[in-house]
């Protein structure tokens, strides 16, 4: 194989939208020391400006009761000490509004070793005014100037029926409606979107229920992977993976795009698997991975590329003690950096601007980027093939 570069050639600005967010776990991770000194780790050698996790409104936060009389009651000591940390290493949160507390909901399904609520609110007027109640309060305490350039996505794949959401499409409708309103009251500059959805899916759909009923929408979520065999056995997510469609989130990218217009598109979750315990995530397989998807959606207008995750501190199905687990993490619970960790590195020299390049007899499951920054030129090839 023959790489031939044309440095003249240039193809316009490198838009790194990959480190623009990456994902986490729920918020009380975000407590403890060993994740904060991670997340340092990240921003320092990676350059992610946001970071996204479930659970802000868990009651593992203490974020909302009801007192002897039942009135609502609201503490947000957690939340900023989260926030406070997140500021004071150069990062924002983007907030997404998860899950139900227990006061409000109005059943009690939950998800994950952490029990986040999925139920709809008993009433979605108390709803809003918790939402109201923490944006309030957050621009109190951080200011107007700052919390504009945060983002509010409202709630976490509810198109996953029983899953991350007990209700109805309508039924989160209603409630990312109340959400929309009730920060939108407090400061009508503040960003807030969804669905979050999985698989692409209620893009339209929410665009146009918001477009009809005059709410508030200033962005759009969704996530994706190759596949959506979530918590499968590997064996079912190895044969899902050698089946899987090469570029084919490309596509998908490219048909949310047109979905989404002419509001941003934000990507809060991607990676090869939806798996918290897949064997691809630990080997050099992962690395190749992301390097050849970020290739094949470079040239697109996309607002945001959130990684999921960060750091294998992570306990949706229990925090496992193992080093290597299959964990969703850049680095693993230790702190070490897997392959995956190094192709971010990698991706993170394309500074400047994309340059022309041809490939002669070029393999099927190779990928070349070149692009140059002043005197630097940089080509990264990525050779992607499920293991055999």
């Amino acid at each position: 194989m023959k790489i031939n570069i044309y440095p003249e050639i240039k193809l316009g600005k490198i838009n790194k939208f990959w480190t623009k967010c990456v994902g986490s776990c729920h918020a009380a991770t975000a407590l403890r020391e060993d994740w904060r000194k991670q997340l340092k780790k990240c921003r320092q050698e990676l350059g992610f400006k946001y970071v996204r996790f479930h659970g802000w409104l868990n009651d593992d936060m203490s974020v909302c009761f009801r007192n002897d009389e039942g009135k609502l009651w609201f503490s947000f000591f957690n939340i900023d000490s989260i926030i406070d940390f997140l500021l004071d290493i150069g990062m924002k949160p983007f907030i997404e509004l998860s899950f139900m507390p227990e006061a409000l909901a109005s059943g009690t399904k939950t998800v994950f070793h952490y029990k986040g609520n999925i139920t709809p609110p008993k009433s979605y007027e108390e709803w809003g005014q918790l939402v109201k109640e923490l944006t309030r309060h957050l621009v109190k305490r951080y200011g107007k100037n700052e919390v504009r350039e945060w983002f509010f996505e409202v709630w976490n794949e509810p198109n996953l029926k029983d899953f991350f959401w007990a209700g109805t499409m309508e039924e989160y409708f209603e409630l990312y409606k109340h959400a929309a309103f009730a920060i939108k009251i407090v400061d009508s500059e503040l960003k807030v979107g969804g669905p979050a959805s999985a698989v692409d899916a209620w893009i339209l759909e929410l665009k146009e229920y918001c477009q009809k009923n005059g709410v508030p929408i200033d962005f759009i979520t969704t996530h994706q992977y190759p596949t959506d065999l979530a918590f499968s056995t590997s064996s079912n997510m190895e044969e899902a993976m050698a089946k899987a469609k090469r570029g084919e989130l490309a596509e998908r990218v490219k048909k949310a795009l047109s979905e989404a217009e002419p509001l941003p598109l934000y990507y809060t979750e991607w990676n090869n698997s939806p798996s918290p315990r897949d064997p691809y995530h630990d080997i050099p397989y992962d690395a190749a991975f992301i390097v050849k998807t970020i290739i094949d959606i470079i040239d697109l207008p996309l607002g945001c590329y959130s990684y999921w995750t960060f750091t294998d501190i992570f306990e949706e199905c229990g925090l496992s003690s193992l080093p290597f687990h299959g964990g969703f993490g850049l680095l693993n619970i230790h702190g070490i950096p897997k392959p995956s960790y190094r192709a971010f590195q990698i991706l993170n020299k394309l500074d400047g601007e994309k340059v022309e390049l041809k490939v002669e007899e070029k393999s099927p499951t190779v990928d070349c980027i070149a692009a140059i920054n002043g005197n630097e030129l940089v080509l990264v090839i990525s050779n992607h093939n499920v293991p055999p």
